[in-house]
């Protein structure tokens, strides 16, 4: 086949397991991946970078015909089955991520969601690797969460947090809050829907975090937090409306703020989106369905009332929001392409450096 003019080779496809990934422990730092998703939200922002995201949901009829499918043994939390497929292209690659989760996958041993990523040369679509996506999909979720304290809590200091969740995301959040403002941060309280995840959460990472982690039993202290985060898979709202002041909520989950909350938050406030078409067309969030239940969409009220996408705001330096601020986040596909490229180059800069004699050889 005859090569084109001036148009790259591209090395041997690879396959990286998760093992693979861990091996370089810093492939996914929360500082390194913070970085890693603020030049991804410049491009975004830019129009450079740009994706897609599709979900495919079991149908309800289907629920019925397995049995084990609506096991009633966790109560409060989302069955959450999807297909997901996530796509997205910058100047160089094209990425695409396949998400499948499913709550009662833990039953069976297994972890309630799985990712792989697959990265691509742009233009030609040429795979250049399969990635085990899983870790890499928290740590850019964890991301939100660094990146919207930058944005929205710079200058401030002892940050009292308040996260709903004790999951492998709720763990990359607390290491990854603590690599990118942990001087600012004070204390941190985490809940998880039966008390046990949280203490046992707490215990794990109390000596790799700067800052106090505290498990809690109950919400009393979120009226004393400045940042709360809700990372659970929660069925139900977490917490009442009346529990919060003027906080930053960042909503990570399913339906888990309260409509009195969002109606303040829509009413005096401040209500963001990572994409509001995204969260829109994914319809399976508190926002979403606080525009749903009133027989319309979120994509179609989001302008008149306000409601915008981050990518708006997060460049601009004048954007002053009222409180309390909301923010939820779908997830987006271009986040997860900026990360995923970041280690492919890593693991394939790695692999050269191998190959290559020492020049002290012989």
């Amino acid at each position: 086949m005859k090569k084109l003019a001036g148009h790259p080779s591209f090395p041997v496809f690879r396959c990286y397991s998760a093992a693979d990934i861990a091996a370089h422990g810093d492939l996914l730092d929360g500082r390194t991946v913070h970085d890693i998703t603020r030049r991804a939200w410049k491009d975004i922002c830019s129009g450079r970078a740009y994706g897609t995201k599709s979900v495919l949901a079991i149908r309800p009829e289907e629920i019925a015909d397995h049995p084990w499918l609506t096991d009633k043994t966790m109560p409060g939390e989302r069955l959450g089955w999807k297909l997901n497929c996530l796509s997205s292209v910058n100047g160089r690659y094209g990425g695409v991520k396949i998400v499948g989760a499913n709550a009662l996958n833990r039953r069976l041993g297994l972890p309630r969601s799985k990712s792989t990523i697959v990265l691509l040369e742009k233009f030609t679509l040429t795979p250049l690797c399969v990635l085990d996506g899983t870790e890499i999909s928290a740590a850019r979720t964890a991301s939100y969460a660094t990146v919207v304290a930058e944005r929205f809590l710079t200058g401030r200091s002892d940050i009292s947090v308040f996260l709903f969740g004790a999951g492998p995301i709720a763990e990359k959040i607390i290491l990854a809050l603590d690599k990118c403002c942990g001087k600012s941060i004070r204390r941190l309280f985490v809940s998880s829907r039966t008390g046990k995840g949280a203490a046992q959460l707490a215990a794990s990472i109390a000596r790799k975090v700067g800052y106090e982690v505290i498990p809690v039993l109950n919400h009393e202290m979120v009226r004393e937090c400045d940042f709360i985060i809700t990372a659970s898979n929660a069925d139900a709202p977490v917490f009442e409306a009346d529990e919060i002041g003027d906080a930053l909520v960042l909503h990570l989950g399913g339906d888990e703020t309260p409509t009195a909350f969002l109606q303040r938050a829509i009413r005096s406030g401040t209500v963001l989106c990572d994409n509001v078409e995204m969260v829109s067309h994914r319809a399976s969030q508190s926002l979403a369905f606080y525009f749903s239940r009133h027989g319309a969409t979120l994509e179609q009220l989001a302008a008149p009332l306000g409601i915008r996408s981050l990518s708006d705001v997060i460049e601009d330096p004048d954007f002053q929001p009222e409180t309390p601020i909301h923010i939820t986040c779908v997830g987006l596909p271009m986040l997860d392409l900026y990360v995923g490229a970041h280690i492919y180059e890593r693991l394939i800069s790695a692999e050269r450096r191998s190959r290559t004699p020492s020049r002290l050889a012989g």
